[in-house]
């Protein structure tokens, strides 16, 4: 905030909102990816509701990233779908767990 006014009598004040440092931002959205839950649109008495796909994890809070289907396989070709094409034609290093590898390709 800023005061404003005869001395810095602070008679008007003017404050503003700034963004946080873009890696802030993107780790805080990449933990929330990570722990993202899978859910389903249930009918409970007159209302709808997103519960957990799998009874094993915990319900969601308003915090929580939620998804309803799934990311597809960009590893297989979807003709389908563009811009997914696959792996054919690309190799990869299958003992490294860098970026060139087999798990980290799709």
């Amino acid at each position: 905030c800023k005061c404003h006014g005869v001395s810095g009598s602070c008679e008007v004040k003017t404050c503003w909102k700034a963004t946080p440092p873009f890696r802030k931002v993107g780790n805080v959205i990449k933990e929330k990816f990570d722990g993202a839950t899978e859910v389903e649109l249930r009918k409970v008495g007159t209302t709808k509701v997103l519960v957990p796909r799998n009874s094993q994890f915990k319900p969601h809070t308003d915090e929580d990233l939620v998804y309803l289907d799934p990311s597809p396989d960009f590893c297989e070709h979807d003709p389908r779908t563009p811009g997914i094409l696959g792996t054919a034609g690309r190799f990869c290093n299958k003992t490294s767990k860098a970026i060139d590898g087999c798990e980290l390709m799709c």
